[in-house]
């Protein structure tokens, strides 16, 4: 089975992902659906004063929205990851030295990773929103700890640059979290649930 489908086949396709990101085809692939993926071409720009949560979900919905509307037909998902500390998003740092601020300034913390995600169709009127917060203490890194992560890892594509799912588990101390791969980028206990409820069964599918 194909994980996903070429972008001229999303015209065909009853699920698509609004998504460029790696982490997240692999993860919806899990789920053993077939699926294209489509890039949602979304400004990601936060809005003046604009909270993590609230960010992540007007993201995770404008993406599965924009993608929608051009595919009426199919189920679309969108996802959004933003990482809070102390009600500051923290993003994709981009480049090593950003990610060293970042990594420094959590080190020893509690950051929250707000990952909203939601399911459009626009043919019936579909919709859905949700989000799954993931509490993540890191420990006391050292500087040396650090440079060698980001050496090894280059998770510059990671919000607050943590890339749990390899080498960067050993930067933390505790994972507190209802639906744990949403901190991988995509919360597949809530994305279940959104398939099902748009009469796309993971479970059902398999069968057949």
């Amino acid at each position: 089975m194909q994980p996903s489908a070429p972008p001229d086949a999303a015209s065909a396709a009853s699920l698509i992902l609004a998504s460029t990101s790696p982490y997240r085809r692999e993860l919806l692939a899990r789920l053993r659906l077939p699926f294209a993926v489509v890039s949602p071409q979304v400004d990601e720009t936060p809005l003046p004063d604009e909270s993590p949560a609230t960010l992540s979900e007007r993201l995770a919905l404008a993406k599965a929205l924009a993608v929608a509307l051009r595919y009426p037909q199919a189920l679309v998902l969108g996802s959004d990851q933003v990482a809070d500390l102390d009600g500051q998003p923290i993003g994709k740092p981009g480049t090593h030295e950003r990610a060293v601020q970042q990594l420094r300034a959590m080190r020893g913390r509690s950051v929250v990773f707000r990952t909203a995600l939601a399911a459009c169709r626009a043919s019936d009127g579909f919709q859905r929103l949700d989000r799954a917060d993931v509490v993540v203490r890191f420990r006391e890194l050292s500087d040396a700890e650090i440079e060698t992560y980001l050496r090894i890892e280059q998770p510059y594509d990671c919000a607050g640059s943590a890339k749990c799912e390899t080498l960067g588990i050993t930067l933390l101390a505790a994972i507190d979290s209802d639906d744990p791969t949403a901190l991988v980028g995509l919360p597949l206990i809530r994305t279940a649930e959104m398939l099902r409820g748009a009469g796309l069964d993971p479970l059902a599918a398999v069968q057949r």
